[in-house]
């Protein structure tokens, strides 16, 4: 017996016009469309006045242990988001062994948190997705992460890759791919992403083109030498002939204002070369990251030891001092850090509780000391566990990126810490909300085409993107006159509005506006033809 979404208006993510029909949805398919879709429906949901979408997809994600550790995962399925893509900015839980988990955990328990060394069963991108298959909220796809590869094979040490190492780590993406991830991701401000050249990065792309996967940097820097660094990943993409997905694409800090355009037309004329290009953004001017992401590259080299040991070194304080303050940290994209600009969005140690909320300008200001040494207090005693947002964006560029007909929704969020940025809980709503209905920067059909066939075409989903009779019921059901988000910077963990009904794979996961008990997302796995679907991974048998 089905469920049947009656009257409702489908915007049915191809970017055509809207119409009047009911959908019927049977099992985990959608089983019709149309004026009178009644079939053998059990519960007729009446929808009249609302909008049936395809569910959303966010195409940069950090819910990477989230799904697992709080299945409810309301800040997602409750904005309509019903896939999202793991694995991002080049550091992420497989491929790993026993020596680089531990650092690994640590290194980047400001973006996750940390369970604990005991809930890391898996050590495969194939063992991964099957602890996902075991019960998540929604669907997920995974990228190989460059970042972690690279720990595997050539340590955390700042210094180029042998043509051995090299070939080690194409080994290393091509079994992850051939186990189900859709593609590569880098973190090119990252360590020890960072310490990646050009060529070795082309070379892991060209393994990645082979397989039919997409490329998805995070590049070498949003600030100074910006442009720069979006034309490396062009180049490392048209070299290698492998997809790019630019993640999170955007021109931040003092240095890129009012130059999106000069963005748009060096990918413009990328995709007249005939480069396959997408990218994502998030609807908001303030990123997010880690407090330790801001250190120089070489201040990390070899871990978060030695980084601890340098912050403690006065020599080594000095010159991290005039990097951060005086030239310019790569790790800080080039730019000198702005101290009243890097606000602390959570902490792991109770102690510093009292930071949250607070720039550290603010935080130095009000005890009289040095904000630099504030920061690093605050990483010492945190354990380079500290989350920041940094307010360093520019509306006219995020408007102008946005348009562009080969983008794609991402929300980028992080959702640990005590105020994380809102965007964790509102970037769908908010593009339909904010810029669709009251700025107008694109028809309902427009945006609703970014958020899901767009999406799902460049992951290459076989059943899901569309309002289609035959494809996966992942669909979400909002107001078009009322959805919003309601996600603040004071109050950023809130559900959004006018958003009511959200199914994965057929089941409810909100209903009437209630989180239900539903687990119903599964792994999206690359096939051995190249596209994505739940199931076993392409070398047979889940493991």
């Amino acid at each position: 017996m089905g469920t049947l979404l009656r009257g409702g208006t489908v915007v049915d993510g191809t970017g055509g016009p809207r119409y009047t029909a009911d959908v019927l949805v049977e099992d985990d398919r959608i089983a019709a469309v149309g004026p009178d879709a009644s079939g053998r429906a059990e519960r007729v949901v009446d929808v009249d006045g609302m909008v049936v979408a395809p569910g959303f997809v966010d195409m940069h994600a950090h819910s990477d242990l989230r799904l697992l550790t709080e299945p409810a995962h309301l800040a997602k399925v409750s904005q309509g988001v019903t896939t999202e893509v793991l694995g991002q900015d080049g550091l992420s839980y497989a491929p790993v062994d026993d020596d680089v988990l531990p650092v690994l955990r640590r290194a980047i328990a400001g973006w996750n948190g940390d369970p604990g060394a005991d809930f890391f069963t898996w050590r495969t991108v194939a063992e991964y997705l099957d602890r996902l298959d075991e019960g998540i909220a929604g669907n997920a796809a995974y990228l190989v992460p460059h970042g972690t590869v690279r720990a595997l094979v050539c340590g955390w040490d700042d210094r180029p890759a042998t043509q051995a190492e090299i070939a080690r780590m194409a080994d290393a993406v091509r079994t992850g791919m051939d186990q189900g991830a859709v593609g590569l991701s880098a973190g090119l401000t990252y360590t020890p992403g960072m310490y990646a050249d050009g060529a070795e990065l082309a070379a892991l792309c060209a393994a990645v083109g082979e397989r039919g996967g997409f490329f998805s940097p995070h590049h070498r820097s949003y600030g100074a030498g910006a442009l720069d660094a979006y034309a490396e990943m062009v180049e490392v993409a048209e070299r290698s002939g492998c997809a790019l997905h630019l993640a999170h694409a955007t021109l931040n800090f003092g240095p890129n204002k009012g130059r999106a355009g000069e963005l748009i037309a060096l990918l413009d004329a990328a995709v007249a070369r005939g480069v396959d290009i997408t990218l994502d953004t998030y609807p908001y001017l303030p990123g997010a990251t880690t407090l330790s992401a801001i250190l120089p590259s070489w201040c990390q080299s070899g871990g978060l030891d030695a980084a601890r040991e340098r912050l403690r070194d006065p020599a080594a304080l000095a010159r991290i001092r005039e990097d951060l303050e005086v030239h310019g940290s790569d790790g800080c994209h080039g730019v000198v850090a702005e101290w009243e600009t890097i606000e602390i969005s959570g902490v792991t140690n109770p102690e510093l509780a009292g930071t949250v909320g607070r720039t550290v300008a603010d935080i130095a200001g009000a005890t009289g000391a040095d904000p630099f040494d504030t920061c690093v207090d605050i990483l010492l005693r945190d354990d380079f566990g500290t989350g920041i947002l940094q307010h360093v964006g520019h509306e006219e560029n995020v408007r102008a990126i946005m348009r562009h007909p080969r983008h794609t929704g991402g929300s980028d969020g992080l959702l640990i810490g005590a105020k994380p940025h809102p965007r964790a809980w509102g970037t769908f709503p908010r593009y339909l909300g904010h810029y669709c209905r009251e700025l107008g920067l694109f028809s309902l059909e427009e945006c609703v085409h970014h958020l899901t066939g767009r999406a799902a075409d460049r992951l290459r989903l076989a059943d899901r993107g569309r309002v289609r009779p035959g494809l996966a019921a992942d669909l979400v059901v909002f107001d078009p006159d009322t959805v919003t988000d309601t996600a603040t910077f004071a109050e950023p963990a809130q559900q959004a509005a006018g958003i009511p009904y959200v199914l994965v794979n057929g089941a409810f996961a909100v209903d009437g506006g209630e989180r239900t008990d539903a687990l119903a997302g599964r792994a999206l796995r690359r096939r051995a033809d190249g596209r994505t679907a739940p199931g076993t991974h392409p070398t047979g048998g889940r493991r």
